[in-house]
């Protein structure tokens, strides 16, 4: 895949153009509310700068949480929002996150610094911000799982690190963009760091064991992830050789 077939196909998404829109439409009604200059740009500046922070405690504690599964009433958003995303990393279909938890989570994770700093007018201006960075997020979450190869040495290490959470370990490694909150906690490795693979890597801990006592995950996905991806769905092996060859890599 060419950068320029990477780019058609991330523009294409829903989701993308959702952030987008959204986003313009909450700096119109900034502009409209007239906070500071300086508050809006402390506002941008501080949802920029919370956003890895965010996304490593979302990642680590809820999308890779033990709790969601055991609720009836959650395991259905659990299986969407990451459980399906690990137990096939190359299913195109949920590489991006669903509006209805994303949006919500974006919000609360922006717009409450944004109105200390600006009022409303800044608590937009922050949530635009955390749009635009999910966006940048969603961008090198498609490098990482398409059939692209970076040439960049940053972007090389970014999908290396990123396709090792996803095919060798996945307790390490759970920022997109940015590793530090990983370095900071403990949880950043390279693949030669560990060098016993999890056998929990893709399904979470979502073991039959596990769904013997909560079955709802497995109800719907019918039954438990078991081993590689490709080695259970041999027609979507023989479409990704190339992502197969990069992963080794």
């Amino acid at each position: 895949m060419s950068l320029r077939e990477l780019v058609v196909a991330y523009f294409q998404y829903y989701a993308i153009q959702a952030y987008l829109v959204l986003a313009v439409a909450a700096l119109g009604v900034a502009w409209v509310l007239r906070p500071s200059a300086g508050a809006a740009l402390a506002a941008a500046l501080a949802a920029v700068l919370i956003y890895p922070l965010a996304w490593y405690l979302i990642h680590r504690f809820i999308l890779h949480g033990t709790w969601m599964f055991r609720v009836p009433m959650l395991a259905r958003t659990w299986k969407r929002i990451h459980y399906d995303h690990h137990q096939d990393p190359n299913h195109l279909e949920v590489l991006f996150g669903a509006l209805h938890t994303t949006l919500p989570t974006i919000a609360l994770a922006t717009a409450p610094v944004g109105y200390l700093i600006g009022g409303a007018g800044g608590a937009l201006v922050a949530f635009a911000a955390g749009l635009l960075m999910t966006c940048a997020y969603e961008f090198a979450h498609c490098i990482q799982h398409l059939s692209y190869k970076p040439r960049h040495p940053w972007l090389a290490a970014m999908k290396r690190r990123h396709m090792a959470h996803h095919f060798h370990d996945e307790t390490g490694n759970f920022g997109i963009v940015s590793f530090w909150p990983d370095r900071l906690f403990g949880t950043f490795y390279e693949r030669e760091d560990r060098p016993a693979k999890s056998p929990t890597v893709f399904n979470l801990g979502y073991t039959e064991e596990v769904a013997a006592r909560y079955p709802w995950v497995a109800q719907l996905s019918g039954g438990v992830a078991k081993g590689h991806p490709r080695r259970r769905n041999p027609v979507a092996a023989a479409a990704n050789d190339d992502r197969a060859r990069a992963d080794a890599a």
